[in-house]
């Protein structure tokens, strides 16, 4: 089976965020809450629990800084700034080489879709309104979400809890 593994948000950003995917994407192509990709391929196997178990237990949970809208074509996406995000991402990235696949292998340009698969009008139409109230906010990362791809939906098998900050 293949597993899409995500960062946890603290749980205001996640509402937020899910609130804005439940105004924004087509409600009959909506089968998966708002996230925030790291690995879209991951093999669920012992080794996997292993890796994530342990580099959740070294981390502290991090702010991330969500910095601007871009579109999409066909929709839109928050794009996040995070330094430890890109060092944890990194430092997974090592430990599954050799199962990462093509997308996988790239840099990390952290992002949460809110709006996809509408015509690009809609889109720059959801961009226009989204930007004029948009000001930069900060968001907590609390975890790694472990989700099994059935074809369409997720099912969420574990989450991985970050140390608190501090």
């Amino acid at each position: 089976m293949s597993c899409v593994l995500t960062l946890a948000l603290d749980g205001a950003s996640q509402a937020r965020f899910e609130d804005l995917r439940q105004r924004y994407f087509p409600a009959a192509l909506n089968r998966i809450p708002a996230h925030l990709s790291l690995f879209h391929s991951l093999r669920e196997e012992e080794l996997t629990h292993a890796v994530l178990e342990q580099a959740a237990s070294g981390q502290p949970a991090f702010p991330m800084q969500v910095t601007e809208l871009r579109s999409m074509g066909k929709g839109v996406a928050y794009f996040l700034q995070s330094t430890e995000a890109k060092a944890l991402h990194r430092s997974l990235s090592d430990a599954f080489d050799e199962q990462l696949s093509a997308q996988d292998r790239q840099g990390l340009r952290p992002h949460v879709v809110v709006q996809n698969k509408v015509t690009p009008d809609e889109a720059k139409k959801t961009l226009v309104l989204l930007q004029a109230g948009f000001r930069a906010f900060s968001v907590s990362a609390v975890g790694l979400d472990l989700w099994r791809y059935l074809g369409g939906p997720w099912l969420h098998l574990q989450r991985f809890v970050f140390r608190p900050a501090g």
